[in-house]
């Protein structure tokens, strides 16, 4: 079963980005997810298979309710 990824979630991956952040927003969800650097803003696509792979934690976006 896959992990329950939603657009909004900031995600810490296991390896650093070269700006020295190694978390990011998820934009997109799908077969490829789209993140974006929370360091430096950079975006990036990658397959799904790799960001489950490669997630250390997953912070679940605030509800508004």
């Amino acid at each position: 079963m896959p992990i329950p990824y939603e657009v909004g979630d900031i995600v810490r991956l296991k390896k650093q980005h070269p700006c020295g952040s190694s978390e990011w927003e998820v934009l997109r969800v799908g077969a490829d997810f789209r993140l974006k650097c929370l360091g430096c803003g950079h975006q990036i696509m990658l397959a799904r298979k790799l960001v489950e792979k490669n997630t250390r934690e997953i912070k679940k976006k605030p509800n508004d309710n």
